[in-house]
């Protein structure tokens, strides 16, 4: 099997064994399980929850910040981080820039694109005149402890589609459909992980709000 178990083959066909076994994170904490449960974690953390608003505050990232807990059938799907001060239009480029460049150098995080806003981007008439959006996306590396485990099934989602022979001299059918699966299986981890922010505007004032989002316990339709 050695032809066509590169590396990567064996991270892609282990995505549908490992994936319901890593969530998006925030600090450190699994987006998962009851709303109660996660409060109480943040206010582990340090942030202070206001009941009357149903919102966390504290510092994150250097900023202080309202934190909502956003739940679908009862699953935390969602952390909403949302500045707790509003910027002028310079600061808020420059503060969206910061946020894509520490992203970009945070290796838990990938990216497939560059965000970052020029100097001469008018975000105060793009925002107003033609409704544009300033967001940025980004996507948490996957997580796997058990490289032997990992290694072994992987090998085992192989063998129950293929045989040793055909996975020792593949036909270009065969590797076609690998490619094809290794593509859809790398993109399906990876949005399943997925933490993005935005420019809000309110009065001519500007700030970030950031999402972490576990799309496993995003709604689907089910409830339709």
């Amino acid at each position: 099997m050695k032809n066509l178990l590169t590396v990567v083959m064996l991270f892609v066909f282990s995505t549908a064994l490992y994936a319901q076994k890593d969530v998006t994170k925030f600090l450190g904490i699994p987006v998962d399980g009851t709303k109660t449960a996660m409060i109480q974690k943040l206010k582990a953390k340090g942030f202070q929850y206001n009941s009357s608003g149903d919102y966390l505050t504290g510092e994150f990232n250097g900023r202080d910040v309202r934190i909502s807990v956003v739940t679908n059938n009862n699953k935390v799907y969602r952390i909403m981080v949302v500045d707790d001060n509003n910027s002028d239009e310079t600061s808020i480029k420059i503060r969206f820039n910061t946020l894509c460049r520490q992203f970009e150098n945070n290796k838990k995080y990938i990216s497939l694109g560059d965000y970052t806003l020029s100097e001469e981007e008018d975000i105060s008439y793009e925002m107003t005149v033609n409704n544009k959006r300033y967001e940025a996306v980004y996507y948490q590396q996957p997580e796997i402890t058990d490289s032997i485990a990992f290694v072994k099934e992987a090998q085992s989602t192989l063998l129950s589609k293929y045989t040793e022979e055909q996975l020792a001299n593949p036909s270009d059918e065969i590797k076609q459909e690998v490619r094809d699966a290794a593509l859809s299986y790398t993109m399906d981890l990876y949005s399943k992980k997925t933490v993005w922010f935005m420019i809000g505007e309110y009065a001519r004032e500007y700030y970030i709000v950031m999402f972490y989002d576990n799309e496993y316990n995003h709604a689907d339709g089910e409830d339709l």
